[in-house]
């Protein structure tokens, strides 16, 4: 049986919780798949993951530095309303898309006072500590393209 190592092509089961045990996310019938250590996946679940084999379960707690990282308040800003033309109604919860230095980046509406609307660019579980219940479905070898590429390709590993 092939134990998880870099360029190894992945299939696992999931069901991520937060600290207070709510289910965040999980995988739906089909396990999700990535090509290990090509950084696709958060990297306290890869580390965790390394050495495992197909039918190995376990539970893992990821540390907010090792998962989405820490919540960094000086991504939180107030932004003129009009910076969002064609909106009718902005409103908490809304995500947009935003051009940055760093390129495009997925800003969350935290509240809106007047013509000032307050938006947050962490990523939604940043901060949080995160557990993962986990079952290894299939480890297999990485073909030569999906190691080039940096991602799986499919089934059997090729592009679709």
């Amino acid at each position: 049986m092939t134990a998880i190592a870099n360029n190894n092509v992945v299939s696992f089961h999931y069901t991520l919780t937060n600290a207070e045990g709510e289910t965040l996310d999980k995988s739906q019938g089909e396990p999700l798949t990535y090509l290990h250590g090509a950084g696709n996946i958060i990297p306290g679940l890869e580390k965790a993951l390394e050495g495992k084999v197909a039918g190995d379960k376990f539970k893992i707690t990821v540390p907010a530095s090792e998962g989405y990282g820490e919540y960094n308040p000086d991504l939180v800003q107030q932004v003129p309303a009009q910076m969002f033309q064609g909106v009718e109604k902005i409103e908490p919860g809304m995500q947009f898309q935003a051009q940055t230095d760093d390129g495009v980046q997925i800003v969350t509406v935290k509240g809106v006072e007047g013509d000032t609307v307050l938006v947050d660019a962490n990523f939604p579980l940043a901060g949080q500590d995160l557990t993962f219940d986990v079952e290894v479905a299939e480890v297999r070898e990485a073909t030569a393209e999906e190691i080039e590429h940096g991602h799986v390709h499919g089934a059997g590993g090729h592009q679709h």
